[in-house]
């Protein structure tokens, strides 16, 4: 799956996993979880998700 194909809307209601400020990405997990995060914790985060085989879909 590439993450062109990821149609994850994100609302003013999804919240950051890591901090509970308001979602910026969604990341579907190799293991078909998915995580939120705000735009500094996607950052912060996204190397070692990548490393995993993490897909990213900016939300909007």
């Amino acid at each position: 799956m590439s993450t062109d194909t990821l149609t994850r809307v994100l609302t003013r209601h999804d919240r950051c996993d890591g901090c509970g400020a308001a979602a910026r990405v969604a990341v579907l997990l190799p293991t078909g979880g998915e995580l939120l995060f705000c735009g500094h914790h996607a950052r912060k985060h996204a190397p070692r998700l990548r490393e995993l085989g993490a897909e990213f879909s900016p939300g909007s």
